[in-house]
């Protein structure tokens, strides 16, 4: 297929409406879970693990669909951004003003679950956020996601070194930074914690940059409401992370863990979060 009709594809599905576009998306990811071996795999094993481990029930039909729901809401929240705004029901915006109020910038952080990508923009309506992320490696491909991501008071910088120095910047400037803390960064820039009681290589990033002046961290949930209504919004300030990487890290993960179990059916289970990225020693034994 070619990056022509896959941007013409990808622009139709998100200018139906919303309802419509969640019921295919839940189809697709129903279908990528019957017949990609590769999708299925990864998804029994991380969605069974964690909910196994918590005495949760599993629905892995529900769950493969809700993945599939979770692509098409980043679809149609970038491409829609306005009405998205419109269905964002945020419960307690508080932890936020106050956190603002210190001066001291704003560490974001969202997890992929449900439409997470609505958080940024509710927070761009406010004040700049900079957001760090992972370029795409086929050049279209990265061009695609950044024209559909654009949005203003939003900045993407690349999980790089000069990214991060442009996060620094900002924060020294009394803005908000966005990080996706569940995805498994580059090989000699993590450490190996527990994610759902199994290895996981983690980036203490967050830790360090808001150690570096007490900037408060605030995780934020987008969870996904019944077809087409949109998602509730919660945020909540994170107690001050440890010096330590390894216990930031843990403290992190836990956080994030504790969200995810408030809809777990709307996480990315499908993504290979416990993955040995290259340059980066081996995890602990058990």
């Amino acid at each position: 297929m070619s990056h022509w009709a896959l941007h013409f594809i990808l622009k139709g599905v998100a200018s139906l409406p919303l309802s419509l576009a969640q019921i295919l998306g839940g189809l697709g990811g129903i279908v990528a879970y019957t017949f990609f071996s590769h999708f299925r795999g990864l998804f029994q094993e991380n969605y069974r693990h964690a909910m196994q481990l918590h005495g949760r029930t599993t629905h892995p039909w529900r769950a493969a669909a809700a993945s599939g729901m979770l692509f098409i809401d980043s679809l149609w929240i970038w491409h829609n951004p306005k009405k998205a705004l419109s269905r964002a029901d945020v419960q307690d915006w508080s932890p936020v003003d106050q956190a603002v109020q210190e001066g001291k910038g704003l560490v974001m952080l969202t997890p992929h679950l449900g439409g997470f990508e609505i958080i940024p923009r509710i927070l761009a309506n406010h004040f700049p956020a900079t957001i760090l992320y992972r370029p795409a490696r086929q050049e279209w491909l990265n061009d695609l996601i950044e024209e559909q991501r654009a949005y203003p008071n939003m900045h993407f910088v690349p999980t790089n070194l000069q990214g991060v120095r442009k996060m620094v910047k900002a924060l020294q400037e009394g803005e908000a930074i966005g990080i996706l803390p569940d995805q498994v960064p580059s090989g000699g820039d993590g450490v190996w914690v527990k994610f759902f009681n199994r290895y996981a290589y983690t980036t203490p990033l967050p830790a360090r940059l808001a150690n570096r002046n007490q900037t408060p961290v605030i995780l934020f949930s987008a969870i996904r409401k019944s077809l087409g209504q949109g998602w509730i919004i919660k945020a909540q300030r994170l107690k001050a992370f440890s010096e330590d990487p390894h216990q930031a890290a843990t403290q992190m993960n836990e956080a994030i863990e504790a969200v995810i179990l408030e809809a777990p059916e709307q996480f990315i289970w499908s993504y290979n979060r416990y993955k040995h990225p290259e340059g980066a020693e081996l995890p602990p034994q058990e």
